[in-house]
């Protein structure tokens, strides 16, 4: 039982989706060739993952605790732990920023201001995503739109793991603007495509919660079968063209392209089971987890190009 604690805690607490981003951003420096970022940028954005789809779900929670469900129930039983580990990502974060901007700060000025205008960009898309994250603006947010929901997500996390380390890497390096490369926004483009059709699949488990609340998802509009055919297919074939078009221009070996191909086989695998109604733990784990397997892929073939 303390085992599966422990897992639950380490899914329904978004410590997965951190290492997610932090294995997206190293797979995203390695397949362009940069150095890998210090330390603290990793800490930075691992740790902001987890403060940040903690805080959403967790006001989400507070403020409508009916719609209960397993993660809900995880949520509620373990509040004082998670306002105490908010609290203490909050300070390490602070600290984390404090020694960055101390170590980079007369970089600043170097970087193109068109990067740091799309940097915002993500930023602000993030924290327009929930309406938990500035409740000023009332109940508006990008998530009630369930069509785009996928697509803001997807942008979001693409932005954070292809865009931020090249960002991060001409802060620390002035004068590269890699972050403006035509190779870094293929990358991106990829990237997008693929965590978007995760978030659409990720929609399935709610469909029903979904079509009650009348929040018109892809598969609430248009049924499971027409947006495994006419959505999550096509959306896999593209992204992989993508990589392949980007993999061929970076010259990467034939082993490395079929490697990093794997996870769109899998993709596509994992589409064939949507039938069949799963766990929220199954989706944290299998559907987010591809995530994880996509970096691994992508870090494995550049480690053996």
């Amino acid at each position: 039982m303390k085992g599966i604690g422990l897992i639950k805690g380490f899914f329904y607490g978004n410590y997965f989706y951190a290492i997610c981003t932090v294995a997206l951003s190293i797979e995203c420096s390695l397949q362009l060739g940069l150095p890998l970022n210090n330390i603290f940028y990793y800490l930075l954005i691992g740790f902001s993952t987890i403060l940040y789809y903690t805080h959403a779900y967790y006001i989400e929670i507070r403020r409508n605790p009916i719609n209960l469900n397993e993660r809900t129930a995880w949520y509620l039983h373990n509040k004082k732990k998670i306002e105490g580990s908010q609290l203490i990502l909050t300070i390490l974060i602070a600290i984390i920023s404090l020694l960055i901007v101390n170590g980079l700060q007369p970089h600043f000025s170097k970087v193109n201001f068109k990067s740091w205008l799309i940097l915002f960009s993500f930023l602000l898309m993030g924290i327009a995503y929930y309406k938990q994250m500035h409740p000023i603006l009332g109940k508006w947010g990008l998530r009630g739109n369930g069509l785009i929901k996928p697509i803001i997500i997807g942008g979001v996390w693409a932005g954070m793991v292809s865009f931020s380390p090249v960002f991060f890497y001409d802060l620390s390096f002035p004068g590269q603007d890699k972050s403006l490369d035509i190779m870094t926004w293929i990358l991106f483009i990829k990237n997008w495509f693929f965590i978007s059709i995760l978030s659409i699949l990720f929609d399935i488990k709610d469909y029903a919660n979904d079509a009650n609340h009348q929040l018109k998802t892809w598969v609430v509009q248009f049924g499971l079968k027409k947006t495994l055919n006419w959505i999550i297919y096509p959306m896999t074939i593209l992204s992989m063209l993508a990589y392949w078009f980007f993999a061929i221009r970076q010259e990467f070996s034939i082993f490395s392209i079929l490697f990093n191909s794997i996870p769109y086989v899998l993709l596509i695998t994992v589409c064939t089971y949507m039938h069949q109604r799963k766990s929220i733990l199954y989706y944290l784990a299998i559907i987010d987890g591809l995530m994880l397997v996509k970096a691994i892929c992508g870090i494995t073939g550049m480690l053996g190009n």
